[in-house]
């Protein structure tokens, strides 16, 4: 037995056990509905309405903010709201983009499609809330450095309340969750799909990677270059982050619209199968049901609106109003998973290769890029490497963070977490994909139930700061720079 199959197998019964708890179904029909997806289903709506959908309201002030036209250099913060949009969306827009998609359709069927943007505009909301409270209750450390996220606004926001042992509670347990999350979703997963891809383009099991431990070794060089960057904190991260996200994105759309122009033909036939499928009485369990659940599940595991992640990272940002990060936070869900998730799984659909069998994840998307141009699949490896690094760099820090709340800002304990952090990415090149993904899964929903629980008992004060940040901008407390000047 190699080092790979050894490391499957002691891997593979911790994940089947933690997927049974987290993801309690109820039958409907021949479909299964986790209950932690109505969780998020429910969050998401309700929060729309709360905050009378905020984001449709608010999405041209969240690209003025992000455009710059509000930075004040001197607030409270270590990045701008650019950066930490960049950051955030560098943790979201990975494998789950690429692979996770390929799957969902494979699952659902192209009617999973149309879910998937569905839950991209509900979750909008859901980011908007966490992101507004953790900038509201992130915390000022000695060094001049930002602790924030869901541990901070379920410990000071629900103390504030008078529930301070609840709070205590669900912080603690969101944090040990995301430290799960961290090594699952966010480390391992895309370390498995990026080697998948890599050994694929380099010949498969006959070709460069194919002997016995590359998966292994592939990790460790990976483990290193990761190493590099997350030692330096947030302010290296977000650095790496803010030039490497904009790039790849433009770099895999642009790949995408190269395979719509070779199948302009395929397009409206391509849309009908979506739509059909998502609505269709052919497809009641398959598309109304079964492709509702598969595509929201693959939605919030690419987006994590709802889970408390992205909330880590926008609380370091350089701002003295807690809603303008909110604002800003809206647009991930949009950027991941109303784009770059419907590129690929429109050119998944035009292509017709989720007909295939036998054939999964970033596998499959690498397949339907290969039936325009056959050296496709080597820019596709360049994509996952990309998407892939960026994510575990985002991450690192919201497990580190995590880390760091439990064992009280110790920079032992800190790194110590990036060292396992690292080890980590050896262990998800070296074990099979349905394991990853179901540990993944688990651990990254599993953050949205005490993070939810919080956003609801708080949902008022994230109104209190947006109807007096609403109003200062309508008295002009808060301009833009260039009318201030």
């Amino acid at each position: 037995m190699n080092v790979d199959e050894k490391i499957n197998e002691v891997f593979t019964p911790i994940s089947d056990a933690i997927q049974s708890v987290i993801f309690y179904s109820l039958k409907i029909g021949d479909a299964e509905l986790p209950l932690i997806v109505l969780w998020l289903i429910a969050a998401a709506v309700l929060f729309t309405i709360y905050f009378g959908v905020i984001q449709f309201r608010g999405f041209g002030h969240a690209l003025n903010l992000v455009a710059g036209k509000y930075d004040e250099p001197e607030h409270i913060g270590e990045v701008t709201h650019f950066q930490a949009l960049a950051t955030a969306v560098s943790g979201t827009v990975g494998l789950g983009n690429i692979a996770g998609v390929a799957v969902a359709i494979s699952v659902g069927g192209p009617g999973a499609t149309f879910w998937m943007i569905t839950a991209g505009l509900l979750g909008m909301c859901s980011k908007f809330a966490e992101c507004t409270l953790g900038v509201k209750y992130r915390r000022e450390n000695d060094d001049g450095s930002i602790s924030g996220g869901p541990m901070y606004y379920l410990s000071r926001g629900l103390a504030a309340k008078g529930l301070g042992g609840l709070g205590a509670v669900l912080a603690v347990v969101f944090a040990v969750c995301a430290i799960g999350g961290s090594l699952g979703g966010g480390n391992m997963f895309q370390a498995n799909q990026a080697f998948a891809q890599t050994k694929e383009v380099t010949g498969g099991s006959d070709g460069l990677l194919g002997f016995s431990g590359a998966g292994a070794v592939f990790g460790v060089v990976l483990a290193v270059l990761v190493g590099a960057v997350i030692l330096g904190g947030i302010r290296s991260i977000a650095r790496v982050t803010s030039k490497l996200v904009p790039f790849m994105a433009i770099f895999y759309v642009t790949a995408c619209f190269i395979v719509f122009a070779f199948n302009l033909g395929s397009i409206p036939d391509a849309i009908d199968s979506i739509f059909d499928g998502a609505f269709t009485a052919a497809g009641v369990t398959g598309g109304v049901i079964g492709a509702l659940i598969t595509g929201f599940q693959r939605a919030a595991f690419s987006n994590e609106a709802g889970v408390g992640s992205a909330a880590i990272a926008h609380s370091a940002v350089q701002t003295n109003e807690p809603v303008t990060e909110g604002y800003v936070a809206l647009l991930e869900p949009f950027i991941d998973t109303v784009v770059i998730c419907t590129m690929t799984a429109l050119v998944i659909v035009i292509t017709g290769v989720y007909q295939q069998e036998g054939v999964e994840g970033v596998a499959l998307t690498s397949d339907a890029f290969k039936s325009v141009i056959p050296w496709f699949p080597a820019v596709l490896s360049i994509a996952v490497l990309l998407f892939a690094y960026s994510t575990m760099l985002a991450w690192s820090y919201y497990g580190a963070k995590a880390t760091a709340y439990l064992f009280k800002e110790s920079r032992r304990a800190d790194l110590a977490f990036k060292l396992v952090f690292c080890l980590f990415v050896v262990v998800g090149s070296s074990t099979s994909l349905d394991p990853v993904i179901g540990f993944s899964d688990a651990m990254i929903f599993a953050m949205s139930i005490p993070n939810l629980i919080g956003v609801y008992l708080l949902a008022p004060v994230i109104k209190r700061e947006l109807n007096n940040y609403r109003g200062k901008l309508r008295t002009g407390e808060i301009a833009p720079i260039r009318s201030k000047a």
